[in-house]
């Protein structure tokens, strides 16, 4: 096992200090009883109380879990059927393109998949609103879930499903039975990055949105321009928070998940 050097040890110590110091600032200076969020006044926590009486933020937060969820779960559903069809179908004519088509979205800048998105609903005289952006976000967060589950496809054993055909299950109950529960997680990984995609975006949303729906990127970002108040501050920590219960809860399940299969394992070997 190879030792920390001392440079190793300050490059990963300032790699850290980059990535997270300005997260703790802005979690400690949201319990900043001044207004000014650069000058220390003193302990509080006021301006939470401030920021659940906010209507245009408890408005914009609504609209965001809302189009995070029916996104995510659409691009989990089509990310999945992708994945299974690239990974299970073999050669078929059109693969090159419907891969390229499935993948695209993943090299495609922001900007121009926004642009694109919005020229197509203006064609089609779709009202901007909370469905054209969770159609946006289910259409680049899909390539992600199927990226995620396509893995776990290639590495299945499907000697599994052949047993389950030859048992007499059709496709459908092999795919259910059997197929569904293994992926599971991959499943799960695909819609939980799908849902974190949805609930960062500001630039697709801010050219699929309209009048009546506003994402709480959109509305922070338009916040923040004209300077930044104790409240987001709040806004942000309880939002790193529920990320990072988040993040711990999936490591457990993942965790627990991988030792109740390493002991099955050993039980069927022992048997």
């Amino acid at each position: 096992m190879r030792r920390l050097t001392w440079f190793n040890t300050t490059a990963l110590t300032l790699g850290f200090a980059f990535l997270y110091l300005p997260m703790v600032i802005l979690v400690i200076y949201s319990f900043n009883e001044s207004k000014l969020v650069t000058v220390w006044a003193g302990f509080s926590t006021k301006w939470y109380g401030e920021l659940f009486q906010n209507e245009a933020f408890l408005d914009a937060a609504k609209v965001t879990v809302k189009v995070a969820v029916l996104s995510s779960t659409i691009a989990t559903i089509l990310g999945t059927m992708a994945a299974y069809v690239l990974v299970r179908a073999g050669r078929f004519k059109g693969r090159t393109l419907f891969s390229g088509m499935i993948y695209a979205p993943l090299v495609m800048p922001e900007v121009i998949t926004g642009l694109s998105l919005l020229l197509l609903f203006i064609g089609i005289g779709l009202d901007r609103g909370v469905f054209t952006i969770v159609l946006a976000h289910a259409t680049f967060s899909m390539c992600y879930v199927s990226v995620v589950v396509s893995s776990r496809l290639v590495s299945f054993d499907q000697s599994l499903e052949e047993a389950a055909l030859d048992l007499g299950c059709s496709p459908m109950q092999a795919f259910r039975l059997v197929t569904l529960p293994i992926i599971a997680p991959a499943v799960i990984s695909g819609w939980l990055l799908a849902f974190t995609l949805s609930l960062d975006d500001l630039v697709i949303a801010s050219f699929t949105s309209g009048p009546s729906a506003t994402t709480l990127p959109i509305k922070i970002f338009s916040a923040v321009r004209l300077g930044v108040s104790p409240e987001i501050n709040a806004l942000s920590t309880i939002m790193i928070a529920i990320v990072a219960v988040g993040v711990i809860t999936a490591s457990l399940v993942t965790k627990r998940a991988a030792l109740r299969q390493q002991a099955e394992e050993r039980a069927a070997v022992k048997a």
